[in-house]
C-alpha cells in the first residue's frame, strides 16, 4: 500500500536564487533530503533511512507542490516516486534502505 505526503516549495525558496539565477530548480538533494524526512517519521521516526539509489526525470521549481509516495518491498526496501500535483510529472523515484533493510 501506498502512503504519501505532499511538500510544497516556497516561489522564494532560498536555494532558488543560487541554484540557477536565471532558470531556479529546487536542488536534488533538497528534494531528497524531504524523501527522507517524511519516510522517516512515518517508519515512527526511524531515523536510520537512506538512499540506494535515485534518479531525476524533470526538474523542481519553486513554487511548485510534490506528492512523495512510498511504498515497502518485500525484501524490506522502500520505493518512492515524486510526482509535481497538478499535473502528475515524475520527478524523481528510487529506492530507500532502512535498518532492517540493509542486514
Amino acid at each position: 500500500m501506498w502512503q504519501s505526503s505532499e511538500i510544497r516549495f516556497a516561489t522564494d525558496h532560498p536555494t532558488a536564487a543560487g541554484h540557477f539565477p536565471s532558470n531556479p530548480i529546487i536542488p536534488g538533494a533538497l528534494l531528497l533530503d524531504e524523501v527522507l524526512k517524511a519516510v522517516a517519521v512515518a517508519a515512527s521516526g526511524d531515523a536510520d533511512v537512506v538512499i540506494r539509489a535515485a534518479k531525476f526525470f524533470r526538474p523542481v521549481r519553486p513554487g511548485e507542490t510534490v506528492r512523495v509516495q512510498w511504498q515497502r518491498q518485500v525484501d524490506g526496501s522502500i520505493k518512492f516516486e515524486c510526482r509535481l500535483v497538478g499535473g502528475d510529472a515524475l520527478a524523481a523515484a528510487g529506492t530507500l534502505a532502512t535498518g532492517l533493510a540493509r542486514r
